[in-house]
């Protein structure tokens, strides 16, 4: 198990309740066709969890495998400089089939930004975040994406609504047993 607190960095890219008490942290890659799959999943157990679950996005793009997975990673970081990551994410899991530059300068410009600040230079400011979290995949093992962490337990398996609900409810459990029965409940 690797701590939670150690999986989230600061300014980490949190969707749901900042302070939910179980995080499910998700090394992703923006082309990788098994992300894209595990995307709506993610989601619907974090809008579903009544505020218990919130879902922190890593970057780890196969770069050797998805020619723009890395430029589509800049650019979600440019656009969330912007406070636009969630919307940008979405956008580029929809349309992996667009992920060059032009690709990714029409997405930012639906999203209300200008096209050129999540490509080329512009982009490329935002590469220590990126660096960052892949760095910290390959310091936990991580080889393939996605790479999922339940309250710092790694996930096993496809990433499913019922596996991953599972999860959380150990994770729940955990907490529960953890802290011990709750003033006059007893053992």
């Amino acid at each position: 198990m690797t701590s939670p607190a150690d999986l989230v960095p600061a300014n980490a890219h949190v969707f749901g309740a900042p302070d939910a008490p179980v995080t499910i942290v998700e090394f992703g890659d923006f082309e990788c066709p098994y992300c894209h799959d595990a995307a709506p999943v993610l989601r619907t157990v974090v809008e579903e969890s009544d505020g218990q679950v919130r879902l922190v996005f890593r970057h780890f793009p196969l770069f050797e495998v998805h020619p723009y997975a890395l430029t589509a990673a800049l650019a979600a970081e440019a656009a969330g400089a912007q406070g636009r990551f969630w919307e940008m994410h979405d956008l580029l899991f929809a349309h992996q089939d667009r992920l060059d530059d032009v690709g990714l300068a029409h997405w930012a410009q639906k999203l209300g930004l200008d096209g050129a600040s999540v490509v080329g230079d512009a982009a490329q400011q935002h590469g220590d975040a990126v660096e960052r979290d892949y760095l910290a995949g390959t310091a936990l093992g991580v080889r393939g994406t996605p790479t999922l962490y339940v309250e710092g337990v790694r996930y096993r398996g496809r990433v499913t609504e019922d596996g991953v609900r599972a999860a959380v409810a150990a994770a729940l459990a955990d907490a529960g047993r953890a802290t011990g029965p709750a003033p006059g409940q007893g053992a």
